[in-house]
């Protein structure tokens, strides 16, 4: 049978791939939000900025390069721990940003079973259009002339089987549909693990999670039993493939929540079911939304024997109302 060898956690927000220096235009968008996602709540950024403590000494330049640095070093060693292990099959948990799957149709849990994906770069006019700071940061996601990426379908198209005996009616692909970019492409949950994680690409599987879009995000108890039928999928398979599990995306942001960050990978190290199934959805919107990701790797890791080990947990923060992104970096071995 298959063998679940490894857990990987990674967060992929825009400032992993951001200068330092240009955080500041990401920070303006921030000062300008009336939508800002805190703790089950909609903020203003004056009102956050009213209720928060003053956030000023931790977007000072040198901070932010210290901890750019830091999270840079963070994604080396994950690169690192992955080629240690050298795994046949990569499984990637992530969220679709409406870059694939739109309001035609947007399955809560889907699994690609095809046999390749192509990965594009952006072109001058797509990354034109994109909003303050985020063109500087997309670049990150993709590779610089066109990719295909090696995909397992064997094992993907067993992975269906077994989740829907198991209960789950997931969505299935063979080709990716082909979302706002016309062009069937890898998004950027996914390619962030190719360009940023990966120092040779390894065959992949990507499984999709709607962490972010009202109105079927799946429930963190689902997410985590999800990923329990993930991991009993692998091992039933009749091949002999060693498999790796990433999850992308995560953690607080884009306002960022130190302590809520620090309960939630105690729960991830010590397996506690119950927090990580009781967490509030309402806590689970925004960015934030992608720590469904990490329940769900979380889920197919218990059982296996793994222990969690945090290989960084990095605040970066733009702006003085603690807007920004906490980047987590674990490993389960």
């Amino acid at each position: 049978m298959a063998e679940i060898v490894l857990g990987l956690g990674t967060s992929h927000g825009p400032l992993l791939n951001t200068p330092p220096k240009d955080w500041d235009q990401r920070a303006a968008a921030d000062r300008r939000s009336t939508g800002l996602k805190y703790q089950g709540k909609t903020w203003t950024y004056a009102d956050l900025r009213s209720a928060r403590p003053d956030f000023a000494g931790e977007v000072a330049l040198d901070v932010r390069q210290e901890r750019h640095a830091a999270s840079r070093a963070a994604l080396d060693r994950l690169g690192e721990i992955l080629d240690e292990v050298a795994p046949d099959v990569v499984v990637i948990v992530s969220s679709d940003h409406k870059e694939l799957f739109g309001d035609e149709l947007l399955p809560s849990f889907g699994v690609f079973h095809g046999a390749q994906v192509d990965h594009l770069p952006l072109t001058d006019e797509e990354l034109a259009a994109m909003g303050p700071g985020l063109a500087v940061s997309a670049r990150g996601y993709v590779p610089e002339r066109p990719e295909v990426r090696e995909c397992a379908p064997d094992l993907a198209g067993h992975m269906i089987a077994s989740l829907i005996g198991d209960g789950f009616d997931v969505a299935a692909s063979d080709r990716l549909p082909a979302g706002k970019h016309g062009n069937h492409g890898l998004p950027h949950g996914w390619g962030f693990v190719f360009q940023q994680v990966m120092r040779r690409p390894y065959p992949m599987i990507p499984i999709f999670v709607n962490t972010f879009y009202p109105p079927n995000q799946p429930t963190p108890a689902r997410c985590y039993a999800f990923g329990q039928a993930l991991r009993r999928a692998v091992e039933g398979s009749p091949g002999a493939e060693r498999v790796a599990f990433i999850a992308s995306g995560g953690l607080t942001h884009f306002v960022v929540d130190e302590e809520f960050d620090q309960e939630f990978l105690r729960a991830l190290a010590d397996d506690d079911v119950r927090y990580l199934s009781e967490i509030s959805p309402a806590w689970l919107e925004s960015g934030s939304s992608e720590m469904r990701n990490w329940i769900v790797v979380a889920g197919a890791m218990s059982g296996t024997g793994s222990v969690l080990e945090l290989v960084d947990y990095v605040p970066c923060y733009r702006a003085e109302a603690g807007t920004g992104n906490a980047m987590g970096f674990t490993a389960w071995r």
